[in-house]
C-alpha cells in the first residue's frame, strides 16, 4: 500500500465516523428537511458522474451511468420531499363567507 492510498482510506474512514454522528444527533423533527436540502446539494456528484460516463474506458461508462441514474433520483427525490414538507406549512385557504345565515334558513337571498 502507498502512502497515499492510506492517506485516502483515512480520510473516508473518518468522513464515515463524523458523518454518522453528526446524522445520528439531529433530532427527528429536522431530519427529513435537513436530508432533503444535503440531497439537493448531492447533485454536484452529479458532474463528477457524468464525466465518468463519458470516460472512454467500457466498465467506467457503465459505472459512470450507474452514478448518473442514481445521483439524478437522488437529486429529484430530495427536491420533491422539500417541496412536500413546504407545503405542509402552508396556510389553508379561507372559504369566502357565504351571507348572512339567519337569511339562508328563512329562505331569503342576502344582499
Amino acid at each position: 500500500m502507498t502512502i497515499e492510498w492510506m492517506f485516502n482510506l483515512y480520510v473516508f474512514v473518518l468522513a464515515t465516523f463524523v458523518g454518522y454522528q453528526v446524522i445520528s444527533r439531529v433530532p427527528p423533527l429536522l431530519h427529513t428537511p435537513l436530508m432533503s436540502g444535503t440531497n439537493a446539494i448531492s447533485g454536484i456528484s452529479l458532474v463528477a458522474s457524468l464525466l465518468a460516463a463519458g470516460s472512454h474506458h467500457h466498465l467506467s461508462q457503465i459505472l459512470g451511468f450507474v452514478a448518473v441514474t442514481c445521483a439524478t433520483i437522488n437529486v429529484v427525490g430530495g427536491f420533491l420531499i422539500t417541496d412536500r414538507m413546504l407545503r405542509m406549512f402552508r396556510r389553508k385557504p379561507v372559504p369566502p363567507p357565504k351571507g348572512d345565515a339567519t337569511l339562508e334558513r328563512a329562505g331569503g337571498k342576502p344582499s
